[in-house]
């Protein structure tokens, strides 16, 4: 049975997952989705030319002599629109954000006048400037962050806390998105445990359903959980016609080529197009994909590692592929190994690592056993470290690829130097 290798399996994937549609969203619910339409300015931001500082609004021709004394002919607040000229020998009292008056050129911040406590001079008549300054100090140009008409974002951005600030400030209340695909999970087999069935210790409780979710939910989409399957092909195919009514349907085990797993033959009944059935990977080797002209379907691995990896490598590229994401990858570091890893050539392999760091950089050590039942592998790995398919092993010391997984954008400290 020819194997896809892990780049040929995760292009076909691609290839065969289209953006989901577009659908119409408030502004309050659009974060982290994916623009699908251009957005321009409905104005231009700041509106006029604007104070950057508290201080005051003045003319640099005044500023020949220092210390200066200048006349307060006006104080301005931000809203307030200004109703004299700033003329020779005079300057107006300014705040953060307020419109520079017709004559001034420049702010003078008030640390660098004579009156210091700016809340006691708000009845001055005069102030003492003692700095010079360059025309336009601390005056923020009309347009300086939207352009009225410009185009701010184009389809294809995806929606992160400051675009969804720029898309309020253009008043964008209704967003236009790539939908979110509909996704179901089945688990099958007769050795399952559901989570709300009897303890029964001759039975595997069913974890693959419940890790599949959460790595759904952490793409911000919510499954269906469809059940346990049992090894029977009539229940199977049931099952299998229900979760074609989602977009992408997640099966996990009952792929291999047993007597009782019903999963392949039932498929194939089901009129299911086939693109492989085998990953030269390791965990995760025994994943199928397969599409119908409304269906991405991935059968992964019952081992709960293999199942996960296989999600990681393959399914959630082609969640974010159909939202509309360009980034479709978790990113990857360069790490270099704690011990040695052993490698028998012709599967890539995935070894489950933490990360820590010192003077050179990132150190990546395994989480123990790599064997593909060992979900604890998964639940205290930061990354996955690839050993390449021709790899005869590396050496401590050596530098591979680690693909970073969910949770480890965030880090103890915080990176300042000061």
């Amino acid at each position: 049975m020819e194997y896809f290798s892990l780049t040929d399996a995760q292009r076909c994937i691609l290839q065969h997952s289209s953006r989901a549609g577009i659908e119409k969203v408030g502004l309050t619910q659009a974060l982290g989705r994916v623009l699908a339409e251009q957005v321009r300015s409905n104005r231009d931001h700041p509106p006029y030319d604007v104070s950057a500082m508290d201080g005051y609004a003045l003319r640099v021709a005044d500023l020949h002599i220092i210390p200066a004394t200048l006349a307060v002919v006006e104080d301005i607040k931000a809203g307030d629109i200004p109703t004299m000229a700033v003329l020779p020998g005079q300057c107006a009292r300014i705040m953060t954000g307020a419109p520079i008056p017709k004559g001034a050129d420049t702010v003078i911040r008030v640390e660098d006048t004579q009156a210091p406590d700016f809340d006691k001079v708000k009845d001055a008549d005069t102030v003492q400037v003692n700095q010079l300054a360059v025309k336009g100090t601390d005056i923020r140009s009309r347009g300086e962050n939207l352009r009225n008409g410009a185009v701010v974002f184009d389809a294809g951005v995806e929606i992160t806390p400051g675009v969804l600030g720029i898309l309020a400030m253009v008043k964008h209340a209704q967003v236009a998105v790539y939908r979110r695909p509909r996704v179901a999970i089945l688990s099958s087999g007769d050795e399952l445990e559901g989570l709300d069935e009897p303890f029964d210790p001759n039975k595997i409780p069913d974890a693959n359903s419940y890790t599949l979710l959460a790595q759904v939910q952490a793409l911000g989409i919510e499954p269906v959980l469809l059940g346990i399957a049992r090894d029977d092909p009539i229940e199977l195919s049931q099952y299998l016609m229900r979760g074609l009514e989602f977009d992408v349907l997640l099966i996990s085990g009952g792929t291999s080529v047993g007597v009782y797993d019903f999963v392949r033959p039932t498929i194939e009944a089901l009129g299911i197009h086939m693109h492989f059935w085998r990953v030269a990977i390791r965990p995760g080797h025994p994943l199928a994909f397969g599409t119908t002209p409304d269906n991405l379907v991935f059968c992964l691995p019952g081992n709960p590692v293999s199942s996960m990896v296989c999600f990681e490598q393959f399914v959630a590229p082609a969640l974010r592929n159909m939202m509309g994401h360009r980034r479709v990858y978790r990113r990857t570091i360069s790490a270099r190994l704690a011990h040695a890893v052993k490698h028998r050539p012709g599967r890539t392999e995935l070894i489950r690592v933490v990360l820590s760091r010192d003077a050179s950089g990132y150190l990546a050590t395994a989480t123990g056993s790599q064997g593909s039942g060992v979900l604890m592998s998964m639940a205290h790995a930061d990354g996955l470290l690839f050993v390449p398919s021709d790899s005869n092993g590396l050496a401590a010391g050596d530098e591979a690829e680690v693909q970073l997984l969910d949770g480890t954008v965030f880090q103890e400290h915080s990176g300042a130097s000061s």
